[in-house]
């Protein structure tokens, strides 16, 4: 249950956000907004608060805006506050704001986890992380955290100095001077000339990486700048992953590495057990990949609507509503359909691999 809760929060959390910005642009650009919706329909409860219907409705996932005039079915009423007859700019304003607000979850997300977590930064530390089993590394007593300072009496400040050092004089016992929190050690290793693929001559892998804390009040403008950076790279990586899903389906195959609905709550179940800040993190990266799946200009996505509005400022004619409706329940229709194939792919991986751990090893390439 406590999973449950925790996944159902997630999405609730992300999708309010999107629909806020939706909400607050078209309510300062004039347009009435008839409800804001927590949850989706039926209704349970709703209160009326300046021409708006605040409601808690009974499935308890996201929320919804209605805005007057959206479309033609319904009646008009108010043709000035109709969002249909405000300009193409405060119409693109308003479709683009749900996305808008996505990333500015994430980069507020990211920054909290880089205020608390630390800022990573480069140093002149070789310091050991990972050591393999059976390793030269491994039998000469080395252990993960020690920072390498001298290899046969020379100074070693980079990965690069290190691994030709390694590299240097293969099956020949070599001395490495190390830093063991307070202590300095000596430790003889023979690094191999033949090794398991990806273990390297010594079997370790080491980073130059270290983690600081400035002082409390400058964490929120590192954690900011950092937390920027965090979302281009993110914004980049979601991007080449989308790319690489529809060149995939345009090839007639179906991807193997993308999760749906089930995968997403495997994934936020571990995240939330490895704590609070790991939690959030993982909320920073679904909130990217909301605002590009939802700026991709598909039919029935808001990147769909935002289209038309580029249709119309380039032809010079509005394309009719009812049309540009059929065209976004056609969307409509496709993503879900596509939907129910990701989460039978889901159902049919997490069964294969008999836990959540396993499920998510299964994305790993």
């Amino acid at each position: 249950m406590v999973s449950l809760f925790t996944f159902i929060l997630v999405l609730s959390v992300l999708i309010l956000v999107h629909e806020f910005g939706h909400f607050w642009t078209a309510k300062r650009l004039g347009i009435w907004v008839e409800e804001f919706g927590f949850g989706l329909p039926p209704r349970i409860f709703g209160k009326k608060y300046k021409d708006t219907i605040y409601s808690i409705n009974l499935l308890p996932f996201g929320g919804f805006v209605r805005l007057h005039g959206e479309n033609e079915e319904g009646s008009i009423k108010y043709p000035q506050k109709a969002f249909l007859n405000k300009s193409k700019k405060v119409r693109s304003a308003v479709i683009t704001a749900g996305v808008f607000m996505n990333m500015m979850l994430a980069i507020v997300c990211f920054s909290i986890v880089y205020s608390v977590s630390g800022i990573p930064r480069e140093s002149e530390n070789v310091r050991i992380v990972e050591i393999a089993e059976n390793s030269p590394a491994s039998m000469s007593g080395l252990m993960v955290g020690d920072i390498v300072s001298e290899i046969n009496g020379e100074a070693i400040t980079s990965s690069d100095s290190f691994l030709v050092k390694m590299q240097e004089n293969p099956n020949m016992e070599s001395l490495l001077r190390i830093s063991r929190g307070k202590e300095e050690k000596e430790f003889k290793v023979t690094p191999r000339k033949d090794y398991p693929e990806g273990q390297g001559p010594l079997g370790v892998t080491i980073s130059t990486t270290e983690i600081y804390f400035p002082s409390i009040w400058q964490r929120p403008f590192y954690g900011v700048y950092y937390g920027f950076q965090e979302s281009i790279y993110w914004i980049l990586a979601v991007v080449a992953g989308f790319s690489t899903l529809f060149s995939t389906l345009l090839g007639g195959s179906v991807p193997q590495d993308i999760a749906g609905p089930v995968g997403i709550y495997a994934i936020t179940t571990q995240a939330a057990s490895f704590g609070v800040v790991a939690l959030i993190n993982f909320v920073g990266v679904l909130s990217v990949n909301l605002a590009v799946l939802n700026i991709f200009p598909f039919p029935a996505l808001d990147g769909g609507r935002f289209l038309f509005i580029i249709i119309e400022a380039i032809s010079g004619r509005r394309v009719t509503p009812k049309i540009e409706g059929y065209i976004h329940m056609a969307g409509m229709a496709l993503l879900l359909t596509l939907l129910v194939v990701i989460t039978f792919g889901d159902i049919r991986r997490l069964i294969d691999a008999g836990s959540v751990t396993g499920f998510i090893e299964s994305f790993a390439p």
